[in-house]
C-alpha cells in the first residue's frame, strides 16, 4: 500500500477529516446495521456489488483469511523497521509473503505487500476497515489498489493489500527534496484517477468514493495511479432519490461545498474532488496549506481567478516543471479543473466526460473543445440558469 499512511510534515489541515463523527463511537446503524466486532469478511461480502474490471470479468474475487500469526511473521512482528506510515485509526507496515501460497515468508523472499494493522479502540476505524472490505473485496480494477486478504481474529482487525513501491501522489507533489514529476507523468496520473472513479460511478449500483485526495492516490513502480482507502466509501442513491443524506465526512479542501453545506451526498461530489487533484497536479501547491498566507491557503479559491483567464492561467503552473509542459495542454486541463469544481454540481462534467477529455488530450495534439463557461467574479453561472451558487465553506 507504500507510505500513505505516513502523516504529513506540514499542513495538518491537509490530512484533517471534515466530521465530528471520530469524536464518539458510532451507532449500529452507521456500521451498516450490525455489532461493531462481530461481523466477518465473509458476511460483510454477501453484498449487492458485481465483481467487474475493465481488465477482469471473473465471477468471483478470493481473499485470503491470514492469522494473526501469519501477519506478525510477515512483518518481523511488526517491529518499527517495517512501519511504512501511521493514521488515525492504525499503522501500515511492511510485510512479505509467498506469491502462490500468500504464507509468510523472510524479508527478501517472495513478494512485498502492506498491511493495514487496525487499532483495538477505535470504532470509527472499524467502520472504515468494514467499508474496506465491502468495496476492495468485491471489485477489481487496475486503477483501485488491490486487496490481498484480511485477520479478524480476536480483536485484531489486519487488511493486506498489494504494496505501491512509489507511495502517494502527495509525496512526490509536495515532499521537499522528492524529484519532480513530470508534465507527462501527471496527466498520466489524472488519466488513471479519473479511470477509477469513472468505473466506480458507472457500476450498475453506483458507488461514490468520497475521499479523493493526493494522500489516497498511490503509485506503482510505473508512476501507475491507483485509488487506495475506501472507507468512507458509500453506495450511490437508487430509484427516484437524487442524493444520499449523511453525516459530513472526507478531508477539509477536497469536500464539495454542497456537500459540506447539506450532507447530500452524490456522485458530484467525487468529481469536485477530482477537479482539486487537478488544481494540484498543475500548481504542486496543496489544496489547503497553513503556511500560505490569506486567499493562498486554499487552493481552489486563489486559483479560480487565474482559471477564468486563459491567458492568466499559466501563472498557476508548478514552476517545478520549468516550463516542460504543452501550454495548450496545461490550459485544456486548467479549463477541465474548472468545469469541475463548478459550485453547482449540476454543471460539473460526468467523470465519463472528464475522462474523455484527458484520454483525447493524451493521444492527439489537439486540443478538446470545451464547452464555453460563463463566470461571475465567485465562480462558474450560467446565464440562463437563476440558481445561485453555494458558498465553498472550508471549516466546520
Amino acid at each position: 500500500m507504500g507510505n500513505c499512511w505516513r502523516r504529513p510534515a506540514r499542513c495538518a489541515h491537509a490530512s484533517s477529516t471534515l466530521s465530528s463523527e471520530t469524536s464518539k463511537a458510532p451507532s449500529k446503524e452507521t456500521l451498516y446495521s450490525i455489532s461493531p466486532l462481530k461481523e466477518t469478511p465473509s458476511a460483510s461480502l454477501n453484498r449487492k456489488y458485481p465483481v467487474a474490471s475493465q481488465n477482469d470479468t471473473s465471477a468471483s474475487v478470493t481473499l485470503k483469511s491470514f492469522t494473526f500469526n501469519d501477519l506478525k511473521t510477515a512483518t518481523k512482528n511488526f517491529r518499527t523497521d517495517s512501519l511504512l506510515g501511521e493514521g488515525g485509526f492504525g499503522c501500515v507496515f511492511k510485510g512479505w509473503i509467498d506469491e502462490n501460497t500468500l504464507a509468510p515468508t523472510k524479508p527478501g523472499t517472495g513478494i512485498v505487500v502492506a498491511i493495514k494493522k487496525l487499532k483495538m479502540e477505535s470504532f470509527q476505524g472499524h467502520k472504515e476497515w468494514l467499508a474496506e472490505v465491502n468495496y476492495l473485496g468485491q471489485l477489481r480494477h487496475e486503477n483501485m489498489v488491490k486487496l490481498i486478504g484480511y485477520c479478524t481474529e480476536s480483536e485484531n482487525r489486519l487488511l493486506v493489500y498489494e504494496y505501491m513501491q512509489r507511495g502517494s501522489l502527495e509525496n512526490h507533489l509536495f515532499k521537499r527534496g522528492v524529484q519532480p514529476i513530470s508534465w507527462s507523468t501527471r496527466m498520466n496520473i489524472a488519466v488513471g484517477v479519473a479511470r477509477g472513479l469513472c468505473f466506480l460511478h458507472n457500476l450498475d449500483n453506483h458507488v461514490i468514493y468520497r475521499d479523493l485526495k493526493a494522500s489516497n492516490v498511490l503509485l506503482d513502480a510505473d508512476f501507475n495511479a491507483k485509488l487506495s482507502d475506501f472507507g468512507l466509501a458509500r453506495d450511490g442513491p437508487t430509484g427516484d432519490n437524487t442524493h444520499v443524506s449523511t453525516r459530513v465526512v472526507g478531508t477539509r479542501g477536497y469536500a464539495a461545498p454542497e456537500y459540506v453545506a447539506t450532507g447530500h451526498l452524490t456522485i458530484k461530489s467525487d468529481v469536485y474532488s477530482f477537479g482539486v487533484v487537478l488544481l494540484e497536479l498543475l500548481s504542486g501547491k496543496r489544496a489547503l496549506d497553513e503556511e500560505r498566507a490569506g486567499v493562498e491557503n486554499d487552493l481552489v479559491d486563489w486559483a479560480k481567478p487565474f482559471l477564468i483567464n486563459n491567458r492568466r492561467v499559466l501563472r498557476i503552473m508548478d514552476t517545478r516543471l520549468g516550463g516542460q509542459y504543452s501550454k495548450k495542454g496545461a490550459q485544456a486541463v486548467a479549463a477541465l479543473a474548472l468545469q469541475c469544481l463548478h459550485t453547482d454540481p449540476k454543471y460539473r462534467p460526468h467523470m465519463r466526460e472528464a475522462l474523455a477529455t484527458l484520454e483525447e488530450l493524451q493521444s492527439t495534439k489537439d486540443i478538446p473543445k470545451m464547452p464555453p463557461a460563463k463566470l461571475d467574479h465567485r465562480g462558474i453561472k450560467h446565464s440562463s440558469n437563476n440558481h445561485k451558487a453555494i458558498r465553498t465553506t472550508t471549516s466546520i
